[in-house]
Parts: C-alpha cells; sequence; structure tokens
C-alpha cells in the first residue's frame, strides 16, 4: 500500500505520481491515464502512417512533376499536353540556357547578393535591438518594447510606404528591396525571449571581469544563442530569396530584377526574356513551359539546400525563445 512516505503530494493532496481523474472519475472512484499516455491501437498506427504518407505525397508530387517537367524535350512535354509526370527523356537544355549568361543568371546573381546583404543586415539590427531589449535595466525598456510590438498589429499601409521609400531617394535602387522589409518585430521578440535566458550569472561575473556590453554580447550571449541565431537567419533568408513584391513596386530598370521577378514574368505573365533563350523559345528548341519549370527549380534549391542544416536548430531555437521570453 502506498504511503506518504513513499509519494510526495501535491497541495491538492492526490499523489504525484498517480494518474490524472477527470471529474466524473473522481466521483465513480475510477482512475484512467490521460488519453495521450495510452499505448497507439493497430487502427491509430495505420491511420497515423497514412496520414503521413498522404501529406508526404501532396508535399513531393508536386515538386516531382516541377523536376520532370523541367528535364522534358520539347515531344514529351507536348505528348503529356502539359506538365510531364513520367519522363520519357532526360535533357538539360533548359538549364544550360537559363545558365548561359542571360537575364535569369544576372537574376539569380542579384537575388543571391540581396540574400546575402540583408541577411547580414537584418541579423545585426535585430541582435542588436534585441539584446538591448533584454536587458532590464536599459533606457527606455518599457516603452521602445511596447512600441516595437505596436507595430505588429498597427500599419502605415501600402500607400504611405510607398510613397515614403520613393520620397527618400530609394527608388529603382536595391535598397528599396532591403530596407522596406529589414526588420521583423517577431523575431526580435524571438531573439530577446533567447537572450533574457542567459544565466545572469555568466553576465555578471563578466561584469565583475571588466567586461561591457560588446564583448558580454559577442563572447558570452551569441555564442549561448548559435541555435536561434540560425533560425532567425534561415527565415530572413528565405524572406529575401523570395522577394518580388517590393521589386516589382520600386524597380523600373529590369536589370537589376530578383529572380522571382523573372519567374513571375513567365509563370504569370508569359514573358521570356529577351536574348539566346527567348529566341531558342520562339524557334520551338525548348519548350516555354520546360523554361518555367526550370526556374522554379532553381529558385527551390538554395532553401531546399540550408533547411536541413537549420533543421536541428527549429525546437531549440524557436520553442525556447518564444515560451521562456
Amino acid at each position: 500500500m502506498t504511503t506518504l512516505l513513499d509519494l510526495e503530494k501535491t497541495p491538492g493532496g492526490w499523489p504525484v505520481d498517480a494518474p490524472a481523474r477527470t471529474p466524473l472519475q473522481r466521483l465513480l472512484g475510477t482512475e484512467r491515464r490521460p488519453a495521450w499516455e495510452d499505448e497507439p491501437t493497430k487502427a491509430g498506427l495505420a491511420f497515423k502512417g497514412f496520414g503521413l504518407v498522404a501529406i508526404c505525397a501532396v508535399i513531393l508530387i508536386p515538386i516531382w512533376v516541377v523536376v520532370v517537367t523541367s528535364l522534358s524535350d520539347t515531344k514529351a512535354i507536348n505528348d503529356a499536353g502539359g506538365l510531364v509526370v513520367w519522363p520519357k527523356s532526360v535533357t538539360f537544355v533548359a538549364y544550360k540556357e537559363l545558365l548561359s549568361g542571360g537575364a535569369v543568371t544576372r537574376a539569380a546573381m542579384v537575388s543571391i547578393g540581396l540574400t546575402v546583404v540583408g541577411t547580414v543586415f537584418s541579423m545585426v539590427i535585430s541582435i542588436l535591438c534585441a539584446y538591448g531589449l533584454s536587458r532590464r535595466d536599459s533606457i527606455a525598456h518599457r516603452p521602445l518594447l511596447m512600441t516595437l510590438m505596436a507595430t505588429m498589429f498597427f500599419g502605415a499601409g501600402l500607400i504611405p510606404t510607398y510613397l515614403l521609400v520613393t520620397g527618400i531617394g530609394l527608388s529603382d535602387s536595391y535598397w528599396s528591396m532591403i530596407l522596406p522589409s529589414a526588420i521583423s518585430v517577431f523575431n526580435i521578440l524571438v531573439l530577446r525571449g533567447f537572450f533574457m535566458d542567459t544565466a545572469p550569472e555568466l553576465i555578471d561575473a563578466a561584469r565583475i571581469d571588466g567586461a561591457g556590453e560588446w564583448r558580454i554580447l559577442l563572447q558570452i550571449v551569441m555564442p549561448l544563442s548559435r541555435a536561434v541565431v540560425a533560425v532567425i537567419s534561415l527565415f530572413y533568408a528565405v524572406g529575401y530569396w523570395s522577394q518580388w513584391f517590393n521589386a516589382m513596386l520600386y524597380i523600373q530598370d529590369s536589370d537589376k530584377y530578383p529572380l522571382q521577378m523573372i519567374l513571375r514574368q513567365l509563370v504569370l505573365q508569359h514573358q521570356v526574356p529577351p536574348g539566346a533563350m527567348g529566341a531558342a523559345v520562339s524557334s520551338g528548341q525548348i519548350n516555354s513551359l520546360a523554361v518555367q519549370m526550370a526556374v522554379m527549380v532553381l529558385a527551390l534549391i538554395p532553401v531546399a539546400v540550408l533547411s536541413p542544416f537549420v533543421q536541428k536548430h527549429f525546437q531549440k531555437g524557436m520553442l525556447t525563445g518564444a515560451v521562456k521570453g
């Protein structure tokens, strides 16, 4: 028989190791473990397996069709009446033309530059802002925090933003695709929550040794926050790589278009960039649909390559900072 010496009790008097009971179970005097602690049935396991397979199919089949169509020749696409599900022949002509130094290659280089510069710029500003807000003794800590949080719910709108960007002379410049979306308040709050989790003893010991705020941030806080920094960097990088709306609003020079704008022209407006690729499409050597799918594949590659390396940090980087912050 279990006694009070064997099991600790909660303030309510119920043993800690005992299963949770509903009011009806208490009334009837019965006990049962919560549903999530029960052993799954065979039917439940089968349903979960079927659901996972269905979700994977919904995600992977469209990607498979895009890749196969990009590797198909004109005859295979015409025989299929559009998108190709199963390859009959494999050709890399579309990729060769895209990467031959034309508009798509230039747009890819623009997107890479925007992603690198924009991610570094956004991370520097976000980290500095989050660290300052994580120190409760900083000047105007709470008013600044409330002001930032207010911008998550209230915005000026598209027209005032457009007038501001064009009014300060950023129209038709690369900075017009970086500065308007450089900061995410949500990302700052996640970083702040993680920075606040840093052990105060470490910071106090560093201050006793004479370390300033810059040294504490760079040598103590940042090394302990690699997980959240990796996750937030991926968020910013994906946002800059997928940039197209700001380019559509502020960029008039087609030589400054990022890759997503070229993809938009191909898919929505059916405009093939001028040059050798345009001539090849017009002559029928390359199918325009294969070109569209090839650009989609090129746009997917960086995210698909980077995501697995950051995946291990997602749970620690997001949940710890968000819940404990």
